[in-house]
């Protein structure tokens, strides 16, 4: 069976930008068998409805079930695995993912923020889920505080790349991510 990944946009995001279309095609390329949904209400993302959207999509997930999420996708994501515990599934890429959040423009984007940051996630689920997860943040990203770094690494003990990138978006020229392409296929 070929390995399925599951590529999850960020707020106010969607399947085709940046670095999340060139990922999608790379790994088509290598024969993973890709899906790249629009999230339900992008600018307005709400913890139940993107976890149940991800979890139908995903229908049953095994060791052959890999994840891709950039910002709130990969809380997205997180959640989702703590969700399904103990069901194992593959690698896991987070890119600009976080736990707290700097510099919200307005009330609106903190109180659509507040119950993502507010609420506990499972961390020790998580790590039995996948032993497998790599994250990608960046130290001059504007959204995303460089201290959350600390947080996955002793929460989930997995390795942290750091970027100069700002929150790898097309507005900060990052269209292709290797690193997180060759931690999915090697």
């Amino acid at each position: 069976m070929n390995k399925r990944v599951f590529v999850i946009h960020g707020w106010d995001g969607n399947p085709n930008e940046a670095w999340l279309k060139w990922i999608q095609e790379k790994l088509s390329e290598k024969g993973f068998l890709v899906e790249a949904p629009q999230m339900p209400n992008a600018d307005k993302p709400r913890i139940e409805e993107w976890v149940d959207f991800l979890q139908n999509l995903v229908g049953k997930p095994d060791e052959e079930t890999f994840f891709v999420g950039h910002s709130i996708g990969c809380q997205t994501i997180l959640r989702y695995l703590e969700r399904i515990y103990p069901q194992k599934v593959g690698k896991v890429v987070l890119v600009a993912g976080w736990f707290n959040l700097t510099n919200l423009e307005d009330q609106e984007s903190e109180t659509i923020a507040k119950p993502w940051i507010e609420t506990p996630i499972d961390f020790e689920k998580i790590k039995a889920v996948s032993n497998s997860i790599l994250v990608i943040l960046s130290d001059n990203d504007p959204w995303v505080p460089i201290s959350d770094k600390e947080i996955f690494e002793s929460k989930l003990g997995v390795e942290v790349i750091v970027k100069h990138t700002g929150h790898f978006t097309e507005d900060d020229k990052v269209f292709e991510l290797p690193e997180a392409l060759e931690f999915l296929i090697k």
